[in-house]
């Protein structure tokens, strides 16, 4: 005898918070035994933000969705553990230049190394190589709701 799957009538939101929560659960633990006991995802959030030239604080704030102040206390934290700096801004005055480390760096290519082995095996369970039904789907529904206007993923957990 078959019994109908529990999930099949639950709401969308209830199955993103969930899909969310479990697969970015099991990323976490990974980092964590990979040696990174130290961050959270938030902080993973941070790192993708400063990629490249880095950011002012306001900027930060603004590609997190956070308040200067809130953005100002993550960084304040991050760089007495060396994973940014605070350096002159190219273009002078008083604002300052948030950056990347080589610690920070070396963890987004740990962490990225990790993201791209748990998508594979996802994939695998599946059945969708590279998860593309899913992430097409994904990407229609977020475009359907913000348009071209593309949130920020807000750090709230």
């Amino acid at each position: 005898m078959q019994t109908e799957d529990p999930l099949a009538g639950t709401e969308l939101t209830l199955l993103l918070g969930l899909a969310f929560q479990l697969v970015l659960g099991e990323f976490v633990n990974r980092v964590q035994a990979a040696g990174y006991t130290d961050l959270r995802p938030v902080h993973g959030l941070v790192f993708q933000a400063l990629r490249g030239p880095g950011a002012t604080g306001s900027e930060l704030a603004q590609r997190l969705g956070v308040t200067k102040q809130a953005a100002g206390q993550i960084v304040d934290d991050l760089e007495r553990r060396d994973y940014v700096r605070r350096q002159p801004h190219p273009a002078g005055g008083r604002r300052r230049l948030i950056v990347l480390t080589d610690k920070a760096l070396d963890h987004l290519a740990v962490a990225g190394r990790i993201l791209h082995e748990l998508e594979t095996e996802l994939a695998a369970r599946l059945g969708d190589p590279d998860l593309t039904g899913l992430r097409t789907d994904l990407a229609r529904l977020i475009r359907q709701l913000a348009g071209d206007s593309i949130p920020p993923l807000r750090p709230v957990w």
